[in-house]
């Protein structure tokens, strides 16, 4: 069951919520809590991150100003949007609240439909920003399962491909943070342009987090997608190395315990989990196989993809694409 959405007014004790503020939260089944300090908004989003956060620019003052600004220089507040409530509409009273990291400002300059409308507009940006990854700016978590979930539910035969890299934590020790950022935003890349380059809106890529993706695809796609983002990745991996490294296709790091070991250049696993032969009540069973698989496919040398063959009647193998 999903969580009612909450709504922040933040205005002086005793001044009533705007009609068209009351209407716009009742109309869409939301929760509306008017707090008069400040302080306690600021409790509540870090609690909490609440949907929206209204402010009674008029009522507030500088202190709804002021709000703002370090709600909105907290990088983990900073998602919560937050508008501005105004009365009469002036071009540097707007300015101002822009100034300070307002994402929106209702002012009678607009109809009631329209600041209606511009309300449900910020919710819903907010809610695909934060749904992607900020490095890659391709789906997040919660769009992943969303994904899974409607293929699920109209019955779809599809593939759920979990890519990984190997060899990842060796490269960053021995090159950089952002030598790492780099690779993995050409990886989302590669898994971006060859996936929708090869099937459009039939394939769907996603970002779980630093060096781990999710592709879903129709199952019938599986050998010639998988085989294309290997050969690109396997073609255009040597050139994150230097040119030493790159000729010996190796070079040698540390392990745990301090003894050198060679290391080889990265290589890409993907594990491949499809409903061929099974059936699923939940998202969280496709992830789960998926993980597993991936944790199979990278005890395999070489880039290389392997597909879950077994099936929910009788026992198999994992069987290597």
């Amino acid at each position: 069951m999903r969580t009612r959405q909450t709504i922040i007014v933040f205005s002086p004790a005793g001044r009533s919520i705007p009609d068209l503020v009351a209407k716009w939260v009742n109309g869409r089944g939301m929760s509306l809590v008017p707090v008069p300090d400040p302080a306690v908004v600021e409790q509540m989003v870090l609690r909490s991150l609440p949907s929206l956060i209204l402010v009674d620019a008029d009522g507030t003052g500088s202190q709804g100003l002021e709000l703002c600004a370090r709600l909105k220089a907290d990088p983990y507040t900073a998602i919560v949007p937050l508008a501005a409530m105004c009365s009469r509409h002036t071009t540097d009273r707007v300015k101002e609240w822009f100034a300070v990291g307002a994402d929106e400002v209702i002012t009678p300059l607009f109809e009631p439909a329209e600041q209606a409308g511009r309300l449900d507009g910020l919710i819903t940006r907010t809610a695909r920003d934060v749904a992607v990854n900020p490095s890659t700016r391709l789906p997040g978590t919660t769009e992943i399962e969303r994904e899974i979930r409607r293929r699920m539910e109209i019955g779809e035969l599809f593939a759920v491909c979990y890519a990984d890299l190997d060899h990842f934590k060796e490269y960053n020790d021995r090159y950089s943070y952002y030598d790492g950022d780099r690779v993995i935003f050409l990886l989302s890349r590669i898994l971006h342009d060859v996936v929708k380059g090869m099937l459009s809106k039939r394939g769907f890529v996603g970002h779980i987090g630093g060096d781990d993706f999710i592709c879903v695809v129709p199952i019938e796609a599986i050998t010639e997608v998988c085989s294309e983002i290997l050969e690109v990745f396997d073609t255009l991996i040597p050139y994150q190395y230097n040119e030493q490294d790159r000729r010996a296709g190796y070079y040698f790091g540390k392990d745990r315990r301090g003894q050198l070991h060679r290391v080889p250049l990265m290589t890409l696993s993907i594990g491949i989990v499809t409903n061929q032969h099974r059936r699923f009540a939940h998202p969280a069973q496709v992830s789960e196989l998926a993980t597993e698989m991936k944790s199979y496919a990278k005890t395999q040398a070489g880039s290389v993809f392997v597909v879950d063959r077994r099936r929910d009647t009788e026992p198999g193998d994992a069987g290597e694409g």
